[in-house]
C-alpha cells in the first residue's frame, strides 16, 4: 500500500490461519474494552475512527468487543457504518448473561448495535452459562448469522475450565490472557489449542497495561534492535504473536499512533524459539 512505510504501518503483516476453516487473519487486532466506551462527542469519535482506519489500512481486521464493555459495541457499530468499512472488519463479540432467553436477547442486541447481519465470531464471555448459549450460537452459525464460535476468560486460573469446555463441546476459538511477563499459557492451553486445531485470541497481551507502565523510561535492549523493534510495545507484542499457537492478539487502544506502533510488531521476521527464550529472560 502506498505510503505505509512513512505512516509506520507494517509492510508485511503476519497472518495466521483459523484451523477450522483455513481462513487467514492478521496476527494483531484491536480490543475495545475501555477505549471504545465513550459518548457521542465528535472529537472522541474522530480519534477512534482514526484507530480503525489505521487498523484496516495496516491489513489487519479483528475488532473484539462485548456487552460487558459499556457502550463499546454501539460505538464500534456506528463508526464502521459511518466509515463504510464493515467489510474490512472481522467482528468478534460475546454473550455475557445467564439464561437462554436473556442470552438470545443480548446476542440480538449485539447484531443491532454493531449494525450487521453477520457477526464473525460470537464467544461466551468468561464461560458464563456456556452450555445454554452454545445451542443458539450453533444454530445461528448453521444459518450463516455467525461465522465462528468461541469461549473466553481473562485469567490463568480458568485455563483448565476452558480446555474442559472445548473438550466437551468444541468451538472454533478460545480467548485467554498471555503476555511476556505472564507466560502460564505456554504450559498447557497454547499447546492444547495447537494440537486440537483451535484458533486463539490473546487478551491483555501487555499484562493489562501494567507491563508497559513499568517499562516506561527503561532503555530498549540490544535484542530489540535485532528484531526490528523500536518500542517496548512492539518488543512485548512480538513475543506473544511469535508463539506458533497464537492466531491473533487483541491489545486495546484509543490512540491511532499507538495502533500504528502495535501493528508494527507484526512486521518482519518473528523470533525463533531460542530468541524467544532470550526475550523472556529479560523479564
Amino acid at each position: 500500500m502506498t505510503g505505509q512505510a512513512t505512516l509506520g504501518y507494517p509492510r508485511t503483516m503476519l497472518r495466521r490461519p483459523i484451523p477450522s476453516s483455513g481462513e487467514e487473519i492478521a496476527a494483531v487486532g484491536l480490543g475495545t474494552w475501555r477505549g471504545f466506551d465513550i459518548g457521542t462527542g465528535s472529537a472522541e469519535r474522530a480519534q477512534l475512527r482514526a484507530v480503525l482506519d489505521t487498523l484496516f489500512d495496516g491489513n489487519a481486521s479483528v475488532v473484539d468487543s462485548s456487552p460487558m464493555y459499556g457502550r463499546a459495541e454501539g460505538v464500534t457499530g456506528d463508526l464502521l457504518a459511518d466509515m463504510g468499512r464493515r467489510d474490512d472488519a472481522f467482528i468478534a463479540t460475546k454473550v455475557w448473561t445467564q439464561g437462554g432467553t436473556q442470552g438470545i436477547r443480548e446476542m440480538e442486541d449485539s447484531f443491532r448495535l454493531l449494525k450487521t447481519d453477520t457477526i464473525d465470531l460470537m464467544q461466551v464471555h468468561n464461560l458464563l452459562d456456556w452450555r445454554t448459549h452454545l445451542e443458539p450460537m450453533r444454530a445461528w452459525k448453521a444459518e450463516g448469522r455467525l461465522r465462528y464460535t468461541g469461549y473466553t476468560h481473562y485469567r490463568p486460573h480458568a485455563f483448565d475450565d476452558l480446555m474442559d469446555s472445548v473438550r466437551a463441546e468444541p468451538v472454533d476459538f478460545l480467548q485467554f490472557c498471555y503476555s511476556i511477563d505472564e507466560r502460564d499459557a505456554e504450559d498447557d492451553i497454547l499447546p492444547f489449542c495447537a494440537a486440537n486445531g483451535i484458533a486463539t485470541l490473546i487478551n491483555v497481551p501487555f499484562g493489562g497495561g501494567g507491563l508497559l507502565s513499568r517499562l516506561n523510561g527503561t532503555p530498549l535492549p540490544a535484542l530489540a534492535g535485532d528484531l526490528g523493534c523500536t518500542s517496548w510495545a512492539q518488543f512485548c507484542l512480538k513475543y506473544v504473536i511469535s508463539h506458533p499457537a497464537v492466531t491473533c492478539a487483541i491489545p486495546g487502544t484509543a490512540n491511532p499512533a499507538h495502533m500504528a506502533d502495535i501493528l508494527a510488531a507484526a512486521e518482519g521476521e518473528m523470533p525463533d524459539e531460542a530468541t524467544r527464550r532470550d526475550m523472556a529472560e529479560l523479564f
